[in-house]
């Protein structure tokens, strides 16, 4: 599931939004209004200005929205019109986590709210290369491309790192310790831990450059042939992964609990074979690994405390009762449930000493395994229970949370609905401009828009994200770490399969040249590395930040060298 953060801090950022929204649409309406201030030395407004300066030649989104030819005057608007997209991606994220709140996770939060979160970069990348005609488009779809590699890059790179320095704890044992941070900036005794959710989703942001290898194979192989062919086949494989990506986001919570349920079914049996190893007089196995029945025969007598010859429901809710697992959040009727299916044999309910003993001899045998301790140590057991602990902690206990309910929750999804079809309308509005913004800032400052876009525009759409998810990491916990990185990972994969959809949809369509290979190779790099580092382990000493911080400008030189000195482009 696409985890989304920092809730109070995102809906106080779009409340105190609409003050500037205000003031910036003023001035944006006096600007077109007034044609003859002095600023229309830098914006050019209403056309017949345009006839009477050919310095001012610009062509006027819709027909009305500021424009100029200068390269002050667009970095002005770039700056105005990148704000509108963040207040419209800060919509997006507000109004999508009050809909999570109401309607909780599965269709809501594994389908609509990935692609709600994608969808002002989707729009930057569609207007693009949407209007004019093909040439222009085909002059254009640069921007859309290095809005794509910008947005993973940072994501991946000055986020990732900004985000493990300020969650940073004292690692210890290979794990980070929740809000411990006397080591400073250590390499290698500070660092993030998370849990095994994060490295999967790692896992997925890595599989998720596919269609980038198959858009590339006409270029691979060196043929101008089929290019065109290769678009297609990217797109509907690009789509498949979304498709797929989608199910498991909807699915996933459930997965999750059934994890966790066998995790904690794990170490409670660890934890009862603790207490008989503490309690008995005697190994729990022989010599030649088979159970001691003696000695289990005089455990279950001291749990069969009315003599019958029986454990009852009541006295096997003593014993896990009794355990008392590190204060762990168990529903007792469940878990003795559970232990009474794997001792009761003869399914009446009740367990005898037959029953008793077999089963105490299956758990020594899976908590034993290959570990090679000899039978007398009954080591196995202690180490049986810290991995079952390991395991756990490794999973997440964030699932067992229980959200309060909300009251008049009608009110909340009006709302929700609300902030979201004004985020959507700010976003459908304003991307084109800012798309214009870009192309004539690059036209007069000579800059190629592929690198204006990839430094500027993902500040514009990402940056609500960003500054939450470093706030919500700050809070120095292995949680809060977990669904700052589960939801970095989910973000740039929404990237390399929506966006990237949406992107090759626009290429196919308007029968462009895909003409990108040093940009894909960008993309291709920093997610490999990162997705590989971050799927082989779950704690990152501070020393990964280093690599995180490296890969941004070496994947701007990267381009710069492919293109300008190898012609690639």
């Amino acid at each position: 599931m696409q985890l989304h953060l920092g809730r109070g801090l995102r809906r106080r950022s779009a409340m105190s939004g609409h003050r500037i929204l205000l003031w910036l649409l003023t001035s944006c309406l006096l600007l077109t209004l007034c044609g003859s201030v002095s600023l229309t030395s830098v914006v050019v407004l209403p056309r017949r200005h345009l006839e009477s300066s050919s310095s001012r030649n610009c062509d006027q989104t819709y027909g009305f929205m500021p424009c100029t030819s200068t390269v002050i005057g667009n970095l002005f608007l770039i700056l105005v019109y990148g704000y509108f997209m963040y207040l419209a991606a800060t919509y997006l994220s507000a109004g999508s986590e009050l809909l999570l709140e109401i309607l909780g996770p599965g269709i809501v939060g594994g389908l609509f709210l990935p692609i709600l979160g994608a969808f002002p970069d989707a729009m930057l990348i569609l207007v693009s290369g949407l209007s004019g005609s093909r040439e222009t488009a085909q002059s254009q779809v640069s921007v859309g491309m290095g809005l794509l590699a910008g947005s993973t890059v940072m994501l991946l790179t000055v986020i990732w790192g900004t985000c493990a320095i300020v969650g940073k704890c004292n690692i210890q044992n290979g794990v980070a310790v929740d809000s411990q941070d006397t080591n400073g900036f250590s390499l290698t005794d500070s660092g993030v831990s998370t849990d095994v959710w994060t490295r999967y989703a790692a896992m997925i942001m890595a599989v998720s450059v596919i269609p980038f290898l198959v858009v590339q194979i006409p270029q691979i192989m060196r043929s101008n042939s089929g290019r065109h062919l290769a678009v297609l086949f990217a797109l509907l494989v690009s789509l498949t992964l979304l498709v797929a990506y989608c199910a498991y986001q909807i699915f996933q919570p459930w997965i999750q609990r059934r994890r966790l349920a066998y995790a904690k079914h794990k170490h409670l049996i660890s934890g009862i074979l603790k207490h008989f190893k503490m309690r008995s007089l005697g190994t729990l196995l022989t010599a030649d690994g088979k159970p001691n029945r003696q000695v289990l025969k005089k455990l279950f007598e001291t749990l069969d405390e009315d003599e019958d010859g029986y454990l009852s429901h009541s006295e096997l809710r003593a014993l896990v009762v009794g355990i008392e697992l590190e204060k762990m959040n168990f529903d007792y009727d469940d878990a003795v449930e559970k232990v009474t299916k794997d001792f009761d044999i003869t399914l009446d309910g009740r367990v005898d000493s037959d029953e008793f003993i077999a089963g105490v001899g299956k758990w020594l045998g899976e908590a034993r395994g290959r570990r090679g301790h000899q039978m007398d140590s009954m080591e196995y057991i202690d180490e049986f229970h810290r991995q079952s602990r390991r395991e756990h902690d490794r999973l997440g206990a964030q699932i067992d949370e229980v959200t309060e309910g909300i009251e008049n929750p009608r009110w909340y999804i009006t709302k929700a609905v609300l902030l979201l079809i004004l985020g959507s309308a700010i976003a459908a509005a304003f991307a084109e401009p800012l798309v214009d913004a870009v192309h004539n800032f690059s036209m007069a400052s000579k800059i190629p828009t592929y690198f204006i876009s990839f430094i500027a525009l993902p500040l514009a759409t990402n940056s609500s994200e960003a500054v939450s998810a470093i706030i919500f990491a700050s809070r120095k916990k292995l949680r809060t770490a977990s669904l700052t990185f589960s939801e970095l990972y989910g973000a740039v994969t929404m990237n390399n399969l929506l966006c990237l959809s949406v992107f090759l949809a626009l290429v196919y369509a308007r029968g462009l040249i895909w003409n990108f290979s040093s940009e894909v190779l960008v993309i291709l790099f920093v997610c490999i590395v990162m997705g590989v580092f971050a799927s082989s382990r779950t704690t990152f000493p501070l020393w990964s930040c280093s690599l995180c911080f490296f890969l941004y400008p070496f994947s701007l030189g990267l381009v710069y060298l492919l293109d300008y000195h190898f012609g690639w482009s």
